[in-house]
């Protein structure tokens, strides 16, 4: 196990709201930043106007992830003058199922002991051991939580389901390392949604292109905009005039999918687009191929043509691509622009 699992584990923190409506940082286990701290109590739910209760929440912030879980306090229970409270993990790793299953286990810890104590040695017996068991609290073994189950989670089907062979320019996107903003007033159908995108491009296995819990403030956008490619997620219906922003818009409420003018050259699509669309919308539409096989099916596509934007590369002096090599191959306007930015996406071509 597990040792390098639960190095993983950054810290635990514990938000109260009160019979007042005031919603504070009580707790943590070992420390936050005082800018972390600030941004959890922002997402956290407690702290909103409305208190819609959003029982799990979460989202990446420089590097960082964090995992909210909010709970009711039922009577009785010693927390006398707790109405609402919310466990904040804090970690290194994506892996929203894993942190969601260790965050209820540590509040059931809490509802019944009143207690940070007993919640802080449930979170040191996961770090030391990989295992928090109690009888009546339930049990987390951090081995079942394997990373390839969280990368496939999210659904590629229901995306293509909603966009049709729109997906395409998701694709392109991704593969190209744009930056996607997506718009949805409610979290839950934001976070499912993002989370599926990359996905699309699962030769990378990279997630840290994933932020999909965004604020249009400041500090967030600061720390967004440091980030070559994103999928990033909006509540806020204002991100749709902030086109400084994406290259890609997604609606998600209006399946409305739109590109911004300083990245229409890049994603001129052409026949090899269309192609790939068509086999995406095949793949998702046959009732009989799971997530996972759509999902490898994209993937086997994408490979094929890697290796051969490779194999171009491997002919010159130094394994890189210009501009006059995809020409010589003359391909059609459309490849040829792919290809061209594709290959500066993957490193491959000469500056």
């Amino acid at each position: 196990m597990a040792a390098a699992e639960t190095q993983l584990m950054l810290s635990v923190g514990l938000i109260e709201r009160d019979t007042n409506g005031d919603a504070l940082w009580v707790w943590c286990y070992p420390s936050v930043g005082p800018e972390l701290r600030e941004l959890l109590l922002g997402k956290c739910c407690l702290t909103r106007e409305s208190l819609a209760l959003h029982t799990f929440v979460f989202g990446q912030f420089r590097r960082t992830w964090y995992y909210i879980t909010t709970a009711e306090v039922q009577e009785p229970t010693g927390l006398q003058k707790v109405t609402h409270f919310s466990i904040v993990l804090t970690a290194k790793d994506f892996n929203p199922e894993k942190y969601a299953a260790f965050s209820r286990v540590l509040c059931r810890i809490y509802i019944k002991y009143s207690s940070p104590v007993k919640m802080m040695e449930g979170y040191i017996a996961v770090l030391t051991k990989g295992i928090c068991q109690s009888d009546e609290n339930g049990s987390f073994l951090i081995k079942d939580y394997d990373v390839r189950k969280a990368y496939l989670a999210g659904s590629i089907k229901d995306v293509v389901f909603q966009f049709g062979m729109e997906t395409i320019i998701l694709y392109t996107a991704l593969m190209l390392k744009k930056r996607i903003v997506v718009h949805h007033p409610r979290i839950e159908a934001l976070q499912e949604f993002t989370r599926a995108l990359p996905a699309l491009t699962w030769h990378r296995k990279d997630w840290s292109i994933l932020h999909p819990y965004v604020d249009l403030n400041n500090y967030e956008l600061e720390a967004l905009q440091m980030c070559t490619g994103y999928v990033a997620g909006f509540i806020d219906p204002e991100v749709s005039n902030r086109s400084d922003l994406y290259d890609v818009y997604v609606n998600l409420p209006d399946s409305e999918i739109r590109i911004s003018p300083q990245a229409k050259e890049a994603m001129t699509m052409g026949k090899l687009h269309k192609d790939i669309g068509q086999l995406i919308v095949q793949a998702a539409e046959d009732a009989d191929r799971t997530d996972s096989q759509v999902i490898k099916d994209i993937a086997v596509k994408t490979r094929e043509i890697l290796t051969n934007l490779a194999s171009l590369a491997e002919e010159s002096e130094n394994s890189k691509i210009t501009l006059e090599t995809l020409r010589q191959r003359r391909f059609p306007p459309a490849t040829e622009n792919f290809l061209y930015h594709l290959a500066a996406a993957e490193q491959l071509l000469q500056i």
